[in-house]
């Protein structure tokens, strides 16, 4: 059994694709859950159809929904229809009055969930039960951002390759960079987001600068979904061995379960432990070790959860790549980002002043920032460094040297871009033009080519249909759904890049043949 895992634990979307249908019936036993997903998963239109079935007595057909949307709005309609389905949000089944259509109503367990949450009512404590203890006023807000930060501050310079694989084996953190704990470490390296290398110490890998490219609440994701993937292979390793190295089994849609009641709590309050179930006990050391929540000695009957987890499902988190590093340490304490930054703890003002590229290669970057000196170091020469600026230079050697090492020439190039200086952002908005001079952005694209000759997509193919019908069904169905890379209607065969929701498409087609 391999000890990691595919690049396509990353995504929130991706893993829940991969569920099956029962696992969605459970999980939409929670209200918080329900809510969560309705929040984050879903796109502007397909909340619509949402809202609009929520409290509809009969379902929907297809041709109503037809009406709702212009023609040239028909692909949108049908993607979010097809990310509704994925979810098992939605049940389609042939209608009764319609002749050409299909009805369309929401599962019960989503609707019933979901109007709890927006109702209230019940007595599911699906979003926390308030701590009645007396509460340490030292812990507010600013308290809680400053210690969510420096743990996942941690993480970032651990993951670019800030501390040594060797140092820390106690598992202590410090600000000095003692690095996370081990069994984050471990969970790094089996996620592939870094490998070691010579030395004892940990070099980045593609995914891992990916990782940093994403935004806050993204990173926390591809950690938390890395764990998760975790518990499912070490459940079964621990059944065939006898050994669980997670330490306790912990079921999945649980696991889930707490996450996503986990960002509906408030920030800053204090919640009891005594109301959670033995398995979400069981979570709260892992979840302290990333930061989402904060347990006082003095009083473990209580937990906080940190900002990192209470911006999970919020949709002002889930911003572009622009956001990327910075996210994690805003230094504006109301801001969703806003992270360890506060009070004497803040950084200059000019810590994340933007890079400056020039046609010559040449890059100054106006950081103070270790983090982000160590990123640019991944793929520039640096040359001198001053309190608050970085001079450096992008060189085939460097370049060529990051793309060895697995970091691909356009996540180069989103970095400069997401970090490039606000005059030059200004001045390509007025004059139209790309942030980076195309010159730069061109020559790192030629440098890797220079050694990657192909583009590999990992998918898979679809061919020797029963009917050319067939092909056409499942063809446009994961066009629908966003999957498909590639087809040759000629010799009726197919590439799609995920396979979880054309199995369930082509079993609900066999039942209803």
């Amino acid at each position: 059994m391999s000890s990691s895992f595919g690049p396509s634990s990353f995504m929130l979307s991706e893993y829940l694709e991969k569920l099956p249908g029962a696992t969605f019936r459970k999980l939409y036993q929670q209200p918080s859950t329900a809510f969560a997903i309705f929040r984050r998963m879903l796109p502007h239109l397909a909340k619509v159809y949402v809202q609009a079935l929520l409290y509809s007595p009969t379902p929907f057909t297809t041709n109503d929904l037809e009406l709702w949307t212009r023609p040239e709005g028909k692909a949108s309609s049908q993607r979010a229809i097809g990310i509704l389905r994925s979810l098992h949000i939605i049940q389609v089944s042939q209608s009764t009055r319609a002749k050409k259509g299909n009805d369309i109503q929401l599962t019960a367990n989503f609707k019933k969930s979901l109007r709890l949450a927006l109702e209230g009512g019940g007595s599911h404590n699906s979003f926390g039960v308030p701590s009645t203890l007396p509460v340490d006023p030292k812990i507010d807000i600013q308290y809680l951002d400053h210690w969510a930060g420096r743990i996942w501050q941690d993480i970032l310079y651990y993951v670019v390759n800030s501390v040594p694989m060797k140092a820390d084996e106690g598992g202590r953190r410090g600000g000095a960079g003692g690095g996370p704990k081990r069994a984050v470490r471990e969970l790094l390296k089996m996620g592939g987001l870094v490998r070691e290398g010579d030395g004892g110490f940990v070099q980045i890998s593609e995914h891992g600068f990916n990782f940093l490219l994403q935004e806050a609440n993204a990173q926390v994701w591809t950690l938390l979904l890395l764990w998760l993937e975790a518990a499912d292979r070490n459940k079964a390793a621990a059944k065939e061995q006898g050994t669980d190295i997670t330490g306790t089994p912990i079921d999945n849609v649980e696991m889930l379960s707490f996450l996503f009641m986990l960002a509906s709590l408030e920030l800053g309050r204090a919640y009891d432990t005594s109301a959670l179930t033995d398995t979400r006990k069981n979570m709260l050391p892992a979840l302290a070790d990333f930061g989402l929540i904060y347990i006082d000695r003095d009083r473990p009957q209580q937990y906080y959860p940190t900002r990192l987890a209470t911006t999970l499902t919020s949709s002002s988190a889930l911003r572009s790549v622009s956001a990327s590093i910075d996210a994690a340490t805003k230094k504006t304490p109301g801001d969703a980002g806003s992270l360890g930054t506060t009070g004497e703890n803040a950084p200059p003002a000019d810590e994340n002043g933007g890079i400056v590229v020039e046609t010559n290669y040449r890059i100054y970057a106006y950081t103070s920032s270790p983090l982000q000196i160590a990123i640019l170091k991944l793929f520039c020469r640096l040359h001198m460094r001053f309190p608050n600026m970085v001079t450096a230079r992008l060189t085939r050697e460097s370049v060529r040297e990051a793309i060895k090492d697995g970091i691909t020439a356009n996540q180069i190039i989103e970095y400069l871009a997401a970090h490039a200086h606000p005059q030059m952002v200004r001045a390509a908005a007025i004059k139209g033009t790309s942030v980076l001079p195309p010159t730069v952005v061109d020559q790192i694209r030629l440098w890797q080519l220079e050694s990657q000759r192909m583009l590999k997509t990992p998918g898979f193919q679809f061919k020797d249909f029963e009917s050319m019908e067939e092909y056409r069904q499942l063809a446009d169905y994961a066009a629908e759904v966003g999957v498909l890379v590639w087809k040759d209607d000629r010799k009726g065969t197919f590439f799609v890049s995920k396979v979880e929701q054309l199995r369930e498409f082509m079993r609900s087609r066999k039942k209803g043949n």
